[in-house]
């Protein structure tokens, strides 16, 4: 919406929003009593302001309103631009302006006005291990796998506070977990990258001290990828 008593000047930022992508111009008015009304008739998201307007100031109409759309204010007084910020205005456009200056304050507005990127979930499912036991499913968060252990047809998956033993195979939790996130180092072991601190010839030490044996194999594609994360 424009709300300015100077006819040019309306046509003007009618211009300019014309020629916008993504404006549309919804309505025009000249004082704070029809900018009003119009604010009862229509959705409005952002109005072109002029301060100094009959009744009552572009400043003073501002003010009364509850839950304004955002404003770029359009005026030829500098002095009132400290003022207009404190109201939380989204620019101020000093007269006269070029499309260009009109153009950083859409900008601007279209920044303010564009949804909140949805937050991320605290825990994806992606990072957890589903896995499935004799009492049901169960999940084990990446985060807190050390390295997991072939144990004949079982495997062993170690973390911090305790481990887990599974039916799988090495290979088919292989294709399970990110390979981005863990490696093998031997057909009998896989390690999380981020949990190895020191890789030496013949073995990896991990962030609690334990060894794991890292086999000709699998030495050249350890270290690469150990190099890659540090």
């Amino acid at each position: 919406m424009i709300a300015d008593d100077e006819l040019i000047a309306q046509q003007i930022v009618e211009q300019f929003i014309l020629k916008t992508p993504g404006l549309t111009l919804v309505a025009k008015c000249r004082n704070a009593i029809e900018a009003f009304a119009k604010l009862e008739q229509y959705q409005v998201d952002l109005i072109f302001l002029d301060i100094e307007m009959p009744l009552v100031n572009g400043i003073n109409f501002l003010r009364t309103l509850q839950n304004p759309p955002k404003v770029v204010f359009t005026t030829a007084y500098a002095e009132y631009a400290l003022e207009g910020y404190d109201l939380n205005i989204a620019d101020y456009l000093l007269k006269p302006f070029s499309y260009e200056r009109f153009l950083q304050a859409v900008t601007k507005v279209q920044k303010l006005l564009a949804p909140a990127p949805a937050a991320a979930p605290q825990e994806a499912e992606t990072g957890f291990l589903l896995i499935k036991e004799k009492e049901g499913l169960l999940k084990i968060r990446y985060d807190d796998i050390l390295y997991i252990e072939a144990s004949k047809d079982y495997m062993k998956i170690f973390t911090r506070a305790t481990h887990y033993l599974v039916h799988q195979t090495m290979k088919n939790l292989e294709n399970m977990l990110p390979p981005e996130r863990f490696i093998r180092t031997h057909k009998s072991y896989m390690v999380a990258l981020k949990e190895i601190k020191l890789v030496k010839p013949d073995e990896v030490l991990l962030s609690n001290n334990t060894g794991i044996p890292v086999s000709s194999s699998y030495k050249e594609t350890v270290t690469s990828a150990f190099t890659r994360n540090r």
